[in-house]
């Protein structure tokens, strides 16, 4: 059985960005999830819009009245006229139109004064609500889009952060993220409520005056043309932006996981001087970004002036000619401003838009991103232990990995491991120990050949029943924040008593007792507040509390003091009784009394025996042990 090793593409594209509507497919079905509420948001649009749209029409006709130009029963039925071809109305116009002609001058502009009053309030009440469902919605969908990208880059193969800065991956779950939330929440429904602003005002324009409504509606299309030529220009610097900005943060990230090696060796000016050089690049693209958004607003501001003065020309040859009234013109003296208003909203939702149009093809490039290491579709189960079947063995069968195609790391391995057998792993330092065990997790495929654990490949075994019965201690034993308890389960259900168990069976119970609050003392990130022979004492105890059929020592006692190192040692020999051993070592004293030692060099198998059999060799295990001796000497 064999698969062809692939190299999945980069995450970091250096293509232009291709403005594609298409993208936001990939985002679409988290809208569909609160349809409910983003249906109510786009109802609220009809009256949002209609109050905006009447108070310029209630202030015109309140001049009018003034000016003695027109009456309000006028303009009312004229409006209702619209309405003429349904007859159950025609009694309420009639009656409404009656009580409007008996009213004088002060009352009609009360009037009018309550009705624009009460435009004002149902415009504020109605945007406070859109507003609270929109920023809700918007911060739902980031959240769900946060937790799927999480939960995908955590599927990934550990082949892909190889190559990936994490300060890049954190970009992209924070930044991006955000960004493309903003579209949700204030960009996409931002831009059809304010597209359905423009269209109610455009219509209430004709209704009013279309001379002076065509003349506004003209100023429309050239603009609408540069707003969308420097919106292109925008997005085009934010994605740039925004890779600096990645290249920054892992910078950042890179400085402080380094921070002692840089204090060390005296790099803080040398680091500073990088940091600024990137963090110059960032504010350069930035600076660009920021160009072209002012030069959208800046435009705007001059048409806006250009609509009025269009207004206040046209209309008022109209005035002078008696074509419209005093009032009319007010009234489009408020529409030029109330039409481009929206406009401006547009532009600075569109500039939204670009920036997620910059995160969500960042966040598809992550997304799309293949899972290599699946579970099987018809999954197998480990075969049960038994008195009649030991279970552990471990089979690699013409085994060849490469990380990079063709730049083999292991060229057809071929070895057994027996149930309960303890083997040792040894060779010069790039030789392929550790890629085995990588390869025997599962943390990476193998191109060639087949891993078989008790007869089953790992490829036909979910990861989780693979991962339970394979259980590993690294040399850095990793702790997470939280407590020692969690730290030791790791988010499994086990009882204290279990945990407690466990660190007794390792001789690591009177450590854990010693802190301040026992199993329940909270750790710094990283386990900052234990030594590094603590922490690897908590990896012992979390591998036994699993019972694994097969375990393996990654230099795991090598960052142990030599008293600490005994007591492990004692657990360890308890712990191996009836377990298949898998031990990489490079002290080589360490590893004497194994069944049997494998030597690798470059990548395949060159030697096999127990330590008296390979030192009469004379060969490679023979020479690395002389070496040893001798720098032991010395």
């Amino acid at each position: 059985m064999t698969s062809t090793e692939t190299s999945p593409p980069p995450l970091r594209s250096r293509r232009p960005p291709s403005g594609d509507w298409r993208l936001f497919l990939r985002v679409v079905p988290y809208a569909r999830r609160y349809r409910r509420q983003l249906l109510a948001v786009f109802c609220l649009l009809i009256p949002l819009s209609v109050a905006g749209a009447l108070q310029p029409v209630l202030v015109g006709q309140a001049i009018s009245e003034i000016r003695n130009e027109s009456r309000l029963y006028d303009a009312v039925a004229g409006f209702f006229r619209i309405f003429s071809s349904f007859p159950w109305l025609a009694g309420l116009i009639n009656r409404l139109a009656g009580w409007l002609q008996g009213l004088t001058l002060p009352e009609t502009i009360n009037l009018l004064t309550i009705l624009l009053l009460l435009t004002v309030i149902l415009r504020f009440g109605l945007q406070g609500v859109q507003g609270f469902l929109v920023q809700k919605v918007g911060q739902e969908i980031t959240a769900d889009i946060r937790n799927d990208l999480f939960a995908h880059v955590l599927s990934l193969a550990v082949r892909f952060f190889d190559r990936t800065p994490v300060g890049q991956l954190i970009t992209r779950l924070t930044n991006d993220v955000e960004a493309l939330g903003d579209v949700f929440s204030t960009g996409a429904v931002g831009i059809f409520s304010d597209l359905f602003s423009i269209l109610v005002i455009v219509l209430f324009m004709f209704w009013q005056q279309w001379q002076l409504a065509l003349m506004l509606l003209l100023l429309l299309l050239p603009i609408t043309s540069l707003i969308i030529y420097f919106q292109h220009r925008y997005r085009r610097a934010n994605y740039k932006a925004r890779e600096e900005l990645s290249a920054l943060n892992s910078n950042l990230q890179e400085n402080m996981m380094g921070i002692g090696i840089v204090q060390l060796f005296r790099r803080e000016s040398y680091n500073a001087e990088l940091f600024r050089q990137i963090n110059q690049r960032y504010v350069r693209e930035i600076d660009h970004t920021i160009f072209y958004d002012s030069a959208v607003s800046a435009t705007l501001e001059w048409i806006a002036f250009i609509a009025v003065a269009g207004v206040l020309w046209m209309g008022g040859i109209q005035v002078l000619g008696e074509a419209i009234t005093f009032g009319t013109l007010s009234t489009f003296i408020l529409y030029s401003q109330r039409l481009f208003f929206p406009l401006q909203q547009l532009a600075e939702k569109f500039t939204a838009i670009q920036a997620g149009f910059t995160a969500v093809e960042r966040i598809n490039d992550l997304l799309s991103q293949p899972i290599e290491i699946r579970d099987p579709e018809h999954p197998r189960i480990l075969p049960i232990h038994s008195d009649q079947q030991p279970l552990g063995e471990v089979r690699f069968a013409q085994v060849s990995f490469a990380y990079k195609e063709q730049d083999w790391v292991l060229k057809h391995l071929d070895f057994c491991i027996r149930p309960g057998e303890k083997v040792a792993i040894v060779g010069p330092t790039g030789a392929g120990k550790s890629s085995i065990i990588r390869l025997l997790c599962r943390l990476y495929e193998a191109s060639e050949g087949q891993i078989l654990v008790d007869g089953v490949d790992v490829r036909d075994l979910p990861q989780a029943e693979l991962r339970r019965h394979v259980g590993v201690i690294l040399q850095d034993g990793f702790l997470f924040a939280g407590d020692v308890k969690s730290n030791i389960t790791l988010g499994e259900d086990y009882s204290l008593e279990a945990v407690q168990a466990a660190a007794e069976q390792m001789n690591v119970a009177q450590f854990i007792e010693d802190l301040p609050n026992s199993y329940h003392t909270i750790l710094r990130e990283r386990g900052n507040n234990l030594s590094g022979g603590q922490k690897q004492l908590l990896a012992f105890a979390r591998a036994a509390i699993r019972n694994p059929r097969i375990l393996v020592l990654d230099e795991a006692t090598a960052s142990l003091d030599v008293g600490t190192e005994a007591v492990i040692q004692e657990a360890l020999e308890r712990l191996l009784v009836g377990r298949t051993a898998i031990i990489i070592a490079h002290r080589l004293s360490t590893i004497r009394n194994v069944d049997r030692i494998l030597v690798l060099n470059r990548g395949q198998l060159v030697e096999s025996g127990s330590h008296d059999q390979l030192l009469a060799q004379d060969g490679i295990y023979a020479s690395l042990y002389r070496l040893q001796l001798l720098g032991q000497q010395g």
